[in-house]
């Protein structure tokens, strides 16, 4: 799309344009993560005003809506990249799409069996502490036993399900990091 001629922000109200405050206001998208998604080629560069406002048309509004509900569907962005070059592609099989929905399906499914069996071992645990005054606790005891790092976290009894292990997702056992700016 050729670019057009760097209006002032009046102007490009005029054209029907939006500043970046009115796209997250209309989009549902924070204006960080709109400046995100274009910084990882999600949505295109936007044209600028000439004092260097992004501008978006509506188009950019509905692939940023588009996104915004891949999100919501716990799509991961490597996922909504292929998903919205399908889109783009109007020769594209739905097979494709539907391959890749179903995948996503898949690891929800894993992903949320997984989170019941931490759920089931926890309510174990907690049923087995007194939580009194005693220093005796399972709990603990159960987080000091932990085998190392890649093994799994086994249920300690026979509980509703005997000898089941749960492996953690890399998401759990990744270390959550701030950067400062």
């Amino acid at each position: 799309m050729p670019r057009m001629p760097r209006p002032e922000l009046a102007d490009a109200r005029q054209q029907g344009l939006h500043n970046i405050g009115e796209a997250a206001r209309q989009s549902g998208v924070s204006a960080k993560m709109i400046r995100h998604y274009e910084s990882i080629g999600l949505i295109p560069p936007p044209n600028r005003t000439f004092a260097g406002y992004r501008l978006y048309n509506d188009a950019d509004l509905h692939r940023l809506g588009f996104i915004r509900r891949a999100r919501g569907l716990g799509f991961s962005i490597r996922q909504i990249e292929a998903l919205l070059g399908l889109w783009d592609d109007r020769s594209r099989a739905s097979a494709e799409v539907k391959r890749l929905a179903q995948s996503h399906v898949d690891e929800l499914a894993e992903k949320i069996a997984e989170m019941q069996a931490m759920q089931r071992t926890l309510q174990d645990l907690a049923r087995r502490c007194h939580g009194d005054d005693r220093p005796e606790c399972p709990i603990l005891q159960d987080l000091a036993n932990a085998s190392p790092l890649g093994a799994g976290l086994s249920t300690p009894s026979a509980g509703d399900v005997p000898d089941e292990t749960v492996a953690f997702d890399e998401e759990f056992e990744r270390p959550r990091v701030r950067r400062m700016r």
